[in-house]
């Protein structure tokens, strides 16, 4: 199972990669290493992270009974859409350079909000041992609200690790037409997590009295 989830995630970065290259058309598109190394170092932090936690990883890599059909669609969308602002960033910044060159700074702002929503996300994923990949009561793992941690300060941590990893891209690839994706991205997450806070609502045993004690779904003071 290690191997196997290892080997999958860190799969996924260089085929993403390789995806961006071969739209910039160029391998000199330094953007694209920065992008590569980036989502390599995160998908060991990814892997070490859950590593000790068999019955966790074995949970994400699975789509269990329950799942909901909704949030199935959000994903498969969720993936087009970020295939497209990878394959627009590279077609940008590396084949047709519609975006200027950037100063350095604001390629490393992008590397610290790959590695910033990473941490959080990981954090989240580690304080809940029914964070799962895909939104489902999971009945059969006698599922509970999770209110330690980062689950104090708002309901759906994990969601804010992705959405600050997802606003990373532009900067790193060094595209500013992929902020249009990167929003519509961003935009399907904030939809996901408005339909699975409803969901538990309705029909996970405590999770109302949770969120009148933990007030904020995603942005703590705003949302």
């Amino acid at each position: 199972m290690k191997t196997k989830f290892l080997t999958k995630t860190i799969l996924t970065s260089i085929i993403f990669s390789l995806i961006l290259f071969l739209s910039a058309g160029k391998v000199n598109y330094f953007q694209g290493w920065l992008f590569l190394i980036t989502n390599i170092i995160s998908g060991f932090m990814n892997f070490w992270t859950i590593r000790n936690n068999e019955e966790l990883m074995n949970e994400r890599s699975k789509v269990g009974e329950n799942a909901k059909s909704w949030d199935k669609k959000i994903l498969g969308i969720s993936a087009l859409i970020y295939l497209l602002n990878v394959i627009l960033a590279g077609l940008d910044a590396g084949r047709f350079q519609w975006s200027p060159t950037f100063n350095w700074s604001f390629y490393a702002t992008g590397i610290i909000l790959s590695i910033a929503g990473q941490i959080i996300f990981l954090t989240a994923r580690n304080q809940n041992n029914y964070f799962s990949s895909i939104v489902r009561i999971q009945t059969d793992r006698e599922h509970k609200v999770c209110d330690t941690g980062l689950y104090k300060i708002v309901r759906h941590p994990g969601y804010l690790g992705m959405t600050i990893s997802l606003l990373s891209v532009p900067f790193i690839t060094g595209s500013i037409w992929s902020f249009v994706t990167t929003f519509i991205a961003v935009i399907l997450l904030f939809i996901r997590t408005y339909l699975e806070d409803k969901m538990l609502m309705d029909e996970l045993k405590g999770y109302k009295e949770y969120a009148e004690k933990t007030k904020y779904k995603l942005i703590p003071k705003i949302w």
